[in-house]
């Protein structure tokens, strides 16, 4: 499914041009405005309804747009036919408000076939580049460094507060002290 064809705007529209084509269609298919209608019209028109909504979630967000057009690029516009679409809510198609434009919906779509090379760099580097696996890098950067602070000032008031002896000297001489103490005991 073409997002681009089913809002009926071309690959460079503006956001702008991408809502007032949505607006258009989602008064047209709304299942609210097709409730008294027989149940295949409504079905259908829900199913549409679901699609277009879909199609303006991915084409309004830069990044799902972006993400959209390098799988389209990629896969070849002949592709984009193997995608599975399948929605939640059953065959009376549960709704809940998720935007100001109308009824949302859970779906989720997955790529049939295999990638190649180029594909599976490019999900590793997205994986890679995501909010929470760079906050996990980052707080475990933090607490290296921490380690190392620590690690590095302990050696450091060591030798301020034992000139001339190692802690491996000291400890020695600590085990021949108790030693000696425990012998005159």
């Amino acid at each position: 499914m073409d997002h681009y064809k089913l809002l009926g705007v071309h690959k460079n529209a503006s956001k702008e041009e991408i809502k007032q084509a949505f607006r258009k269609l989602a008064m047209e298919f709304h299942p609210d405005k097709h409730s008294q209608s027989s149940n295949n019209l409504r079905d259908s028109a829900t199913q549409k309804f679901k699609q277009l909504s879909e199609a303006y979630e991915t084409l309004i967000d830069d990044r799902k747009r972006a993400d959209y057009n390098l799988r389209r690029n990629a896969y070849g516009a002949h592709q984009s036919k193997r995608y599975d679409y399948r929605y939640g809510g059953g065959s009376g198609g549960a709704y809940s408000h998720s935007n100001s434009y109308g009824y949302g919906y859970s779906g989720s779509a997955r790529r049939g076939g295999g990638g190649g090379v180029f594909v599976r760099f490019e999900m590793g580097l997205r994986y890679l580049t995501t909010k929470s696996f760079l906050l996990n890098a980052t707080f475990f950067s933090v607490l290296l460094g921490g380690m190392y602070i620590i690690d590095a000032s302990g050696k450091a008031l060591w030798k301020m507060r034992n000139t001339g002896k190692s802690f491996e000297e000291a400890i020695e001489s600590i085990e021949n002290a108790k030693a000696g103490k425990d012998n005159s005991d």
